[in-house]
């Protein structure tokens, strides 16, 4: 058996003055070591050690500090991505998976799972439910996550170096998302739970990626790894050379912390998902974060709002706090609007895959085409941290603001406010409207621009999540909406407080 410590201290020394190269390092073992046997320990430790493998087989340090926004817009599902879920649906049904019996199966599981996120039924995920799935989902959150990861790498909060639990993988969009966010000097441990056919696609997408993003499967559900299940059964199906069970690490010991933990779309499936987040928090590193991730639509937006409304009230164990997009402005506040706020993006090309899918349906001469494509980029999202870090560190005043939560003592009169911006525009032509809050809400606030100013105009031009101030904003009720409105006019003045990431 090979002397591990031996390894790593050879591999600590070198590291400070050259590429190590396993054929070296392999004379520094006491009575010599194959370096093939070397190279393989090299892979298990570097991440411990801080390396990358390079394509020459030699390790190398990975740089120092965080990774940088890197100006993330995708136009398109990358093509590797798309044909290896082609290769996927030839190598099940043959060339023509989208015609004949094939192309019907798929078709109904995507209208199934559509019906089933509408009337927020229990999803379940067979093998044909899955590849439904990634095509008409993979694309989308592919995109989506790069966009909410700008807002922890704005701030310096995103390492190279990550471990990451992504609970619910899926089919693997935000996993493939996150891949080609970080720099090509990154070194992940990453760590998919996904019990479900699911699994088997995933499998197939994180064969593309490049050889730092270490990937382990876990087949089993999010209770079960978390141990909120008393008759835990684990599983692993290792997706790269160099990985063992338990996450990487011996049995019997801790889990280390991750850095990032993933919910993509699933929290609307668990049974009791704030216990899951809570248990996700727990496992998170002091510095770390959770992301959770849902569609616009306004179930599952809804329902991850509460979620985060959940995990983050006072006496909560894990003590977490919204680092954004919905920051609460006044200490120790909770919201309890709708909370259906959500960010919308450029939309992507539409995938071969998924072109060929809606070409082949059959239609009546009313039925419109594209019902199986989708590169609307619309998502409701929350990160969560347990150190008490947000976005910006950004608060009102009750000698400056109103606070909405006393904004009915305040109907017909002219305020003063800060608040986040959490829509894009939500009229359907006429004034622009906009969805804000300041996280002590209890009825939805709508900031309804009817006269656009130079001294105003930063309410169109804020991105989502920026906190803006409000001065002069006249305040009415709703009936139609049960919602206030802040009219700004041409008596209104808007300022940028913190922009968005």
């Amino acid at each position: 058996m090979i002397d591990r410590d031996a390894v790593r201290d050879a591999a600590r020394y070198l590291r400070r003055v050259r590429p190590i190269d396993p054929d070296e390092i392999s004379e520094y073992v006491e009575g010599g070591a194959h370096p093939a046997v070397v190279e393989r320990v090299l892979r298990e430790e570097a991440y411990d050690l801080g390396l990358r493998e390079g394509e020459d087989g030699t390790f190398v340090p990975i740089e120092d500090g965080p990774a940088s926004p890197p100006g993330w817009g995708p136009e398109a599902l990358p093509e590797r991505y798309a044909f290896a879920l082609k290769d996927r649906l030839v190598g099940e049904f043959g060339a023509n998976w989208h015609d004949g019996e094939s192309g019907d199966e798929l078709r109904e599981a995507i209208r199934r799972l559509k019906r089933d996120y509408y009337y927020e039924n229990h999803v379940e995920y067979d093998r044909i439910a899955a590849l439904g799935y990634a095509i008409y989902h993979l694309a989308d959150y592919y995109a989506a996550i790069g966009y909410v990861l700008d807002d922890l790498a704005a701030n310096g909060l995103l390492g190279r170096r990550l471990r990451v639990l992504d609970v619910g993988a899926g089919v693997g969009g935000p996993a493939l998302g996150l891949h080609d966010y970080l720099p090509d000097d990154a070194l992940v441990e990453y760590v998919a739970v996904e019990p479900s056919a699911a699994a088997d696609v995933l499998s197939d997408l994180l064969a593309e990626t490049e050889r730092n993003f270490r990937t382990t499967i876990r087949r089993e559900t999010a209770e079960s790894y978390f141990g909120l299940e008393d008759d835990r059964e684990d599983g692993t199906e290792d997706g790269s050379e160099g990985k063992s069970e338990n996450d990487g690490q011996d049995e019997g010991t801790p889990r280390k912390p991750f850095d990032l933990v993933l919910f993509g779309n699933v929290l609307s499936e668990l049974s009791d998902p704030a216990a899951v987040v809570n248990a996700a928090l727990s496992s998170t590193a002091s510095d770390g974060s959770v992301i959770a991730l849902a569609p616009a639509d306004r179930n599952t937006a809804i329902g991850l709002r509460e979620i985060e409304r959940a995990v983050t009230t006072s006496g909560n164990s894990a003590q977490a706090t919204v680092y954004s997009p919905t920051l609460s402005l006044w200490p120790d506040a909770t919201a309890s609007d709708r909370g259906w706020s959500f960010d919308v993006r450029p939309d992507l090309e539409v995938p071969a895959f998924q072109r060929r899918l809606d070409e082949a349906a059959d239609r009546g001469p009313t039925d419109e085409p594209g019902e199986f494509e989708n590169v609307d980029v619309q998502f409701a999202y929350s990160i969560l941290r347990t150190d008490g870090t947000r976005r910006v560190d950004v608060h009102a005043s009750s000698q400056r603001h109103m606070r909405m939560s006393e904004t009915d003592a305040h109907v017909t009169d002219r305020v003063n406010l800060l608040a986040v911006k959490l829509s894009h525009d939500l009229a359907d032509g006429g004034n622009p409207i906009y969805l804000i809050g300041d996280g002590s809400q209890s009825f939805d606030h709508y900031a309804v621009c009817t006269r656009e100013t130079s001294l105003n105009r930063t309410l169109s031009e804020a991105g989502y999540g920026a906190v803006c101030a409000f001065e002069n904003a006249l305040v009415l009720w709703n009936d139609d909406e049960e919602a206030y409105n802040l009219v700004i006019d041409d008596e209104a003045v808007v300022d940028l407080v913190a922009p968005a990431a």
